[in-house]
């Protein structure tokens, strides 16, 4: 009974309903989500962090709730194949090593019957260094490899419409600890978060930071994002956590279909003649100049990557098609130092260098090689995307780098080093330079010219 006034009473009631409508609880949540934070291997220190998050993800959200297996016998109880009726989704929130499931296959069959499963950061760490690999790595569809130091990285948003990226711009600063990894394949997954480039060598090249898949009926979220504290705590990473929830969760819709990397061209490039040289997909229609030589050109996430082996060098790549009176488009990204080319019929290299700030030269950025240098130094810092554009009628070459024409109709009588042939007047290949430097090509594409 009230022993203060009625007026008072009935506003303190009031008050309290207003909150309890505010903050949904757990128990009008319609799904429940299990978070595994058992380690068998390094244990970070930012998992009662994951686990303070999640649970207020889940207060705030209202729509789930969750439950925790913290020890080896949460999970022998709660992950037997008949408690696992009782979730919707099970979290991975940085476990390492062989985890004590009871039963791995029913686990990985319960997934695949339509529940929803999430792994954030060593995740990918978990039941690590099978042979063959383990069911799990399969599922995930990753193993980690290794990391170096922390960095901050620009993450590609591959997918702003994604329940987990709405929030984010076209890219995503993040520091954190950057997994490389082994045993991902592409094509099994939608991806949401990329670097095309190494998180701290910064040499071009695909390396995944986030991605969706089906697994049966099931769904499959990952992020190698999570090492540290500050990390979970920042908004855009709970958004991100929050987003893959509810999708897996079936609360929101988010396409899981791995995207197609075909290469194609603008309706306005088709228009006018252009067609994709480098398919987006593999090597196929290119060759290496020396077939023995290192194997170091390989096709990732729609870029044409050249690799430079620890020790040695790499092999140049040539087209298989030949040419006469062209112009060809291309984009290209070299990290710092590098030394690379693209020559026009495999006789005339624009030259490809990491030169920012520098005078013009011959052997600059965008130079004809040997025989005349750029009108001015067009060139962008290593590790971004430049744009080139190069046309040749006769023996008469025009070049627009990043926006700037820097060569207008130049006469070469010769070739310019390193050529295949001396064969001037007859077509020839589109050759990439490979022995000299790491370097990136995307959007490669040409468009013959009527003699």
């Amino acid at each position: 009974m009230c022993s203060i006034p009625v007026s008072r009473c009935l506003a303190g009631a009031a008050i309290g309903l207003a909150a309890a409508l505010s903050v949904p609880s757990a128990a009008a949540a319609s799904k429940n989500v299990l978070v595994v934070t058992v380690t068998k291997g390094f244990r970070h220190s930012s998992i009662p962090t994951a686990e303070k998050v999640l649970g207020e993800l889940a207060q705030k959200d209202g729509s789930f709730a969750v439950d925790y297996a913290r020890t080896d016998d949460d999970i022998q109880r709660k992950m037997t194949v008949e408690a696992l009726k009782g979730y919707d989704a099970v979290i991975f929130a940085n476990t390492t090593g062989d985890l004590p499931l009871p039963d791995v296959a029913g686990f990985l069959k319960w997934v695949q019957s339509g529940k929803g499963f999430l792994g954030m950061h060593s995740a990918t760490d978990t039941f690590r260094g099978h042979t063959p690999l383990h069911p799990f790595t399969v599922m995930i569809n990753g193993e980690f490899k290794y990391h170096r130091e922390q960095a901050e990285v620009e993450a590609i948003n591959s997918d702003p419409t994604f329940p987990s990226n709405r929030h984010l711009g076209a890219t995503y600063k993040v520091y954190d600890e950057i997994y490389i990894l082994n045993a991902y394949r592409r094509e099994a997954v939608h991806a949401l978060l990329d670097l095309d480039r190494h998180p701290n060598t910064k040499m071009p090249g695909h390396y995944p930071l986030s991605w969706s898949r089906t697994y049966g009926e099931g769904k499959v979220w990952y992020s190698s994002l999570g090492h540290r504290e500050d990390v979970w705590e920042s908004s855009d990473y709970q958004k991100h956590v929050l987003g893959g929830i509810r999708w897996a969760l079936g609360l929101e819709a988010g396409d899981a279909t791995p995207q197609s990397l075909r290469a194609k061209v603008s309706e306005a490039e088709a228009a006018e003649g252009f067609r994709p040289l480098f398919n987006g997909e593999d090597l196929k229609g290119w060759r290496l100049r020396q077939a023995d030589g290192p194997a170091s050109w390989s096709a990732q996430n729609g870029m044409l990557v050249n690799e430079m082996p620890e020790k040695g060098h790499g092999t140049d790549l040539v087209s298989a098609e030949k040419f006469k009176d062209f112009t060809i488009r291309y984009e290209y990204m070299v990290p710092k130092g590098a030394n690379s080319g693209l020559y026009l019929r495999g006789r005339y290299e624009v030259q490809i260098l990491d030169d920012y700030g520098s005078a013009p030269a011959p052997g600059g950025n965008g130079g004809l090689y040997s025989v005349k240098a750029p009108s001015e130094n067009a060139s962008k810092p290593a590790g971004q995307w430049q744009q080139a554009e190069a046309t040749i009628r006769g023996n008469r070459i025009t070049v627009t780098l990043n926006g700037v024409k820097i060569h207008d109709g130049v006469e070469v009588t010769r070739g310019t080093g390193g050529q295949l042939d001396d064969q001037l007047d007859q077509p020839g290949p589109i050759l990439l330079q490979g022995d000299h430097g790491a370097v990136a090509f995307r959007n490669v594409r040409v468009k013959t010219l009527a003699n």
